[in-house]
Parts: C-alpha cells; sequence; structure tokens
C-alpha cells in the first residue's frame, strides 16, 4: 500500500468515525491537490484556535485556488467546518478541511 492510500484510509476512517458523508472520488481530488503537505505532521492538521493559519486558508485555498471572492462568506464557511469537524477534535486534516470547504462553497467544479 502506498504512502498516500494509507493516507486516504486514515482519513476515510476518520470521516466514518465523525459521521460525515463524502464523495470518494471528489475526496481523493482534494487530497491529491495538496500534494506533499499531508505527509508532514504539522501541514496535516487545521488548527481553528489559531486565526493566522485560518486565514492562510482563506486567502491561499478559497481565494487563489477556488477563486472565491473576499467576503464574510468566506468566514462563515470555515467556521461552519470547523463546527462540523468538531471543536474538541483535534485533527482537523487539512484533506478534510479543503473538502468541507469545496462542498460548503459549492466549487466541485474546481477539481
Amino acid at each position: 500500500m502506498s504512502k498516500f492510500d494509507e493516507k486516504m484510509e486514515k482519513y476515510t476512517a476518520s470521516f466514518k468515525k465523525l459521521g460525515i458523508n463524502y464523495d470518494a472520488a471528489l475526496f481523493e481530488k482534494v487530497t491529491k491537490g495538496l500534494g506533499p503537505s499531508i505527509y508532514k505532521a504539522d501541514a496535516e492538521t487545521v488548527s481553528c484556535s489559531q486565526e493566522s493559519e485560518l486565514d492562510t486558508v482563506k486567502k491561499n485555498f478559497l481565494m487563489k485556488k477556488l477563486g472565491c471572492k473576499d467576503s464574510p462568506k468566506l468566514d462563515e464557511a470555515i467556521q461552519a467546518v470547523c463546527e462540523k469537524l468538531g471543536k474538541s477534535n483535534r485533527n482537523k486534516f487539512r484533506a478534510q478541511f479543503y473538502y468541507l470547504l469545496v462542498k460548503e462553497m459549492g466549487k466541485e467544479s474546481v477539481y
């Protein structure tokens, strides 16, 4: 099993544990789009309590990658994903976080 397959297995198990339904094909595309960041412990997760990190997600992913315009809706989407993954959940995997943002913003066509 490749390292990517191991990560996908880990993330899908986490989705099941959280009770979140997902589109496997889209999730795989979003995860592949993250490149090597999923293999680095610090970069693999998103901290909802760190404003600077959420700002980076907003600028680099929502605005640059997905082409969203800066608006309060972006912050609302980020907070909605934080809630969905659980405030007490320490492992908010970036792949899951970005996948849920894609769904939240209706930007599946980017992938």
